[in-house]
């Protein structure tokens, strides 16, 4: 899977694609991993193109997570639809991850 990923200082936007499933979560698991390997660790996943996620995106979202923080690095979430944000807070993930609305309020977090 190749992301979508645009460097903003110490940000990187890591745009998703519109649906992340049990037949590409493996696949975008990789490629993130690859990204903070690399040494990105401070990311913003846009979710504005995101139409449709189960378990296994959600899963990737959390495995993302827990490979940045242990870097001590920050996974933010940026512009999820109104249905992806609905499955978020049933899975009370908003609790662990920060959400943005606005680009630039998510890059400055984590710059």
């Amino acid at each position: 899977m190749n992301l979508q990923c645009q460097s903003h200082g110490s940000a990187d936007l890591i745009t998703i694609p519109p649906q992340l499933v049990m037949a590409n979560a493996p696949e975008a698991r990789r490629a993130i991993k690859h990204l903070v390997k690399s040494g990105r660790i401070h990311l913003i996943l846009d979710l504005k193109s995101v139409d449709f996620i189960d378990s296994s995106g959600l899963s990737v979202l959390v495995s993302t997570l827990k490979a940045v923080q242990e870097k001590n690095g920050e996974v933010v979430l940026l512009n999820p639809s109104d249905e992806v944000r609905s499955l978020i807070e049933l899975t009370r993930l908003h609790q662990v991850f920060d959400i943005f609305e606005d680009r630039d309020a998510a890059i400055e977090k984590l710059s």
